[in-house]
């Protein structure tokens, strides 16, 4: 590779002038078309707040609607196993024993 670039330059050379390279065009992006950003934003700005109202709006209705209460399920025996005292007594050090 390096070979055959020493070989151009020596025959560029050779056939008496400079090397001569067509200049490098500017490239052009997709962001750099001659739209308005600004107009651009505001769309994209409207749409965030709309985005925030109607996610408030849809929160608020859901957590306003009740929830239903289920009845305690039963005491079964083998989900509260004690095999030794805890050291705060016989509940759990977070559960409070409604009397």
């Amino acid at each position: 590779m390096a070979s055959a670039i020493v070989r151009s330059s020596i025959r560029s050379a050779l056939r008496g002038g400079v090397s001569r390279r067509a200049p490098a065009s500017k490239r052009s992006f997709a962001s750099s078309s001659h739209h308005d950003e600004a107009a651009e934003a505001a769309k994209w700005e409207k749409i965030t707040y709309a985005g925030i109202v109607g996610c408030t709006i849809l929160a608020a209705v859901n957590l306003s609607k009740g929830h239903p209460h289920y009845d305690e399920p039963p005491a079964y025996p083998y989900m509260h196993i004690r095999n030794k005292e805890f050291p705060w007594g016989p509940d759990g050090l977070f559960e409070v024993k409604h009397h």
